[in-house]
């Protein structure tokens, strides 16, 4: 018995109407992408392990699917490697390359690369899939697509506040309720040091960025499991906690923070950037969130995190900024900020609230139908002229039957069919059926195209 074929889990294949949908949600993104200033361009799928390892910290080296060297891939291990079953030594030695965990840090290494041909500051865009070996789940897939917005280059706080306009102008074009959820690194690093436990802020960032999963109680045991005191842990509670307006956050947290120098100048850029985006109005509700960490250790300081406020799903977009992630790179000093949209996530929550506009399945506006070898090919020069004038046009390639034409252009959604028979070829002109008022009658060729403007 012949197995029937299959994906990888975790993988999914689209079909033209869902192809229809993405493309929606990416034309939305890119138009604003354009509108705000910022240039595509490409990296390729696989990186240097060298140059993904050690950049998402711990939890993140872990779902990085690495690819296995060609050829004889065991040649650089010896027997005893082999022996010991080490499977990080192995893979070490066995995988030179991976799959890209994101856009960022390969944006970082493009940057690095090809710093003597870009100006600064340097605004990209990047629509591309990369892949993660996590748990396939509701809302979260092994291969997706991420589309990113980045400026390096500026130290300015101006472009966190635009980043979180043009947040607020795609959602509101893709008609999304949505909680733009605001941190600061700086802030938590302020947070960690008045506990007395600023060499755990990484434990910290990563327990804490699970609050709204696991519950407080949940994240205080890992943070007791990571060697964190009691002392600490009842100190941050209240941190967690902590309500109120973002001026009235603002404030307890200057109060708070008031010993650590780090903390109050993450005060200070929080303030510019909540003045700057109400000063320029959003949709969006705009929320400081203390607990938001989104657990990467690149980030130095605005951390941004996008809520759907009508579906329960997890962030459909996240960003910050990330002052030394070029370092690594060998190349300091160079400061950078950015957003990544979730096309996937922001799929399912249109889907879910049904906000896809209903012509999205629509590929053809016209259907000729096919009456036979001379018919047709009069009708062609119709479809020519057509396509021409910029109109989506079709002759059905086989002359069946008239039931069964009509039947394809019902179902695939197509407004007008029209029809060229003896009569229309000698009087030179086009029957026009209008699929939706089933009122038909005869056009001239200029005025069947002004009918399908």
């Amino acid at each position: 018995m012949i197995q029937k074929p299959s994906i990888p889990k975790g993988t999914r294949d689209f079909s033209p109407i869902e192809m229809a949908r993405r493309n929606y949600i990416f034309d939305t993104i890119k138009r604003n992408f354009k509108l705000f200033g910022y240039k595509q361009i490409e990296t390729p799928a696989t990186e240097n392990l060298s140059t993904l390892m050690g950049k998402y910290g711990e939890e993140g080296d872990k779902l990085l699917f690495k690819i296995q060297n060609s050829g004889d891939f065991l040649k650089s291990c010896s027997d005893e490697d082999l022996a010991e079953r080490n499977l990080v030594k192995l893979t070490n030695k066995m995988c030179e390359k991976g799959l890209r965990y994101d856009l960022t840090v390969p944006f970082a290494r493009y940057v690095v690369q090809h710093r003597n041909d870009l100006t600064m500051p340097f605004k990209r865009y990047q629509i591309q899939p990369v892949w993660r070996a996590d748990r396939p789940q509701k809302g979260r897939y092994r291969e997706f697509y991420q589309c990113d917005a980045d400026v390096v280059g500026s130290d300015s706080l101006l472009n966190e506040v635009e980043l979180l306009s043009l947040i607020d102008k795609v959602f509101c074009e893709l008609k999304i309720n949505v909680a733009v959820k605001i941190n600061n690194r700086k802030i938590l690093q302020g947070i960690a040091e008045v506990i007395g436990e600023a060499d755990k802020i990484i434990d910290i960032t990563v327990a804490i960025d699970k609050i709204d999963k696991i519950g407080l109680e949940n994240v205080n045991a890992e943070l007791r499991d990571k060697g964190l005191s009691e002392e600490a842990i009842s100190a941050l509670r209240p941190i967690l906690e902590l309500s109120g307006d973002n001026d009235a956050k603002l404030a307890t947290m200057q109060e708070i923070l008031k010993s650590s120098e780090v903390g109050m100048k993450g005060i200070e850029e929080m303030r510019t950037v909540m003045g700057g985006i109400d000063a320029l109005g959003h949709t969006a509700k705009m929320e400081i969130d203390i607990s938001l960490a989104r657990g990467l250790n690149y980030y130095t300081g605005t951390i941004i995190e996008v809520k759907a406020l009508d579906v329960q799903i997890g962030s459909i977009t996240g960003g910050g900024r990330y002052d030394n992630l070029t370092g690594v790179f060998g190349m300091s000093g160079l400061s950078g900020v950015g957003i990544s949209f979730g096309a996937d996530r922001i799929y399912d929550v249109l889907c879910q609230l049904d906000l896809f506009p209903k012509d999205l399945d629509q590929t053809v506006k016209i259907l000729f139908i096919n009456f036979g070898e001379k018919e047709a090919m009069q009708s062609m020069k119709y479809v020519k002229a057509m396509r021409e004038a910029g109109i989506a046009a079709q002759v059905c390639p086989d002359n069946s039957k008239i039931k069964k034409q009509m039947s394809m252009a019902d179902s695939d959604h197509v407004p007008y069919v029209a029809f060229v028979g003896e009569s229309e070829l000698d009087k030179d002109c086009i029957v026009i059926k209008d699929m939706a008022s089933g009122e038909q009658k005869s056009y001239t060729l200029a005025e069947a195209i002004e009918l399908c403007k």
